[in-house]
């Protein structure tokens, strides 16, 4: 199963020094000259684009083309929990056909691939990863997309475009990576036209985290290391940034909140799973995948450092689970706000 994970690792060029990669990534999170909160946050830029080197191929492998999670009906399927999640966001946005959105950390291109194909409007994707960029140049070309979606290699703190360019902005679980929430707001806030919607998919943590308890500390910690996250924020801090930069908010609300019916968004990677991806994404999939890996590695069919980023990712995953029962963390706390004008 590990096999064509393998492939492509030795196969993109991106990931030829894994080992060092790696190595510099735990140095700027928290060890050593480069690490710590504040250095994190001042090199954000070098930590996001290492992370994503070094995770994207386990990401797509794993997970498919739409890095985010969903709350879903026992009756969908997990794909589609996350077209209807994409599809919501869109619907919100009001997007329609002569639109001009902009997509705030665009991952692979998965989300805007959808979004564009629901609502005819134009998607420009902002991504600060080259290699992600290319993924998604590729899959948007592949799917006959390429006259629908845009792409722009760009820091989405400064954005290579000019103020009150875009109709709608929007952020999937990507705004987490920002150093402060301020500045991402407010660089959303320049690039709308006024009138212009802004919606995002927040990560926070909640009312019930607790932090001089040691264990959300660690889980929190392992999720910003596992997760390539500077600092996860609480919801009122999300809250106020809104404010501070000038929108008019319409809605706020954490989608992690469910009736009992729903199948929570962790359980993808708590579950075992009925098909081959499902499969890959749960924790014995990923089990499978590291322990496979962990031999390839050893007679040279993987590289160096393989197995170390699956088990970065791995302490990820199990701090999402166990915060998303313990009820600590949402990765949807849903924001719909209005640029004045």
């Amino acid at each position: 199963m590990a096999v064509k994970l393998s492939k492509t690792l030795k196969e993109d060029r991106n990931v030829s020094g894994i080992d060092s990669g790696l190595e510099e990534y735990e140095g700027r999170y928290g060890s050593g000259k480069l690490g710590g909160l504040g250095a994190r946050q001042k090199g954000y830029r070098r930590f996001t684009e290492i992370y994503y080197d070094l995770v994207t191929d386990f990401y797509e492998y794993g997970w498919g083309k739409s890095f985010h999670f969903a709350p879903r009906d026992p009756r969908e399927s997990f794909k589609e929990s996350l077209v209807r999640h994409e599809r919501f966001l869109a619907t919100r946005l009001g997007l329609e056909p002569g639109m001009l959105a902009a997509d705030l950390g665009c991952g692979i291109g998965g989300p805007m691939m959808e979004i564009a194909r629901f609502s005819g409007a134009k998607i420009v994707g902002i991504n600060i990863n080259g290699y992600q960029i290319e993924r998604a140049r590729r899959h948007a070309a592949e799917a006959g997309l390429s006259d629908r979606v845009e792409f722009l290699e760009s820091d989405f703190l400064d954005v290579d475009a000019p103020d009150e360019s875009f109709d709608a902005v929007y952020g999937i679980e990507a705004t987490c990576c920002a150093p402060d929430k301020v500045s991402i707001y407010g660089e959303a806030f320049r690039l709308l036209k006024p009138g212009g919607h802004f919606a995002n998919y927040e990560y926070i943590l909640t009312d019930r985290f607790d932090a001089s308890d040691p264990q959300h500390l660690q889980i929190k910690a392992d999720i910003e290391l596992g997760g390539g996250l500077l600092e996860i924020d609480d919801q009122s801090t999300v809250d106020e940034a809104l404010d501070t930069v000038g929108f008019e908010v319409v809605e706020t609300r954490d989608l992690a909140i469910q009736d009992e019916s729903s199948v929570p968004w962790y359980e993808p990677l708590a579950g075992s799973g009925i098909s081959l991806t499902g499969f890959r994404r749960s924790w014995p999939g990923r089990w499978v995948t590291r322990n496979s890996l962990k031999l390839m590695e050893a007679v040279r069919l993987a590289p160096a450092g393989s197995t170390r980023v699956a088990d970065t990712l791995e302490l990820c995953a199990n701090g999402l689970v166990d915060a998303g029962r313990l009820g600590i963390f949402s990765p949807m706390y849903f924001i719909h706000a209005r640029k004045p004008g």
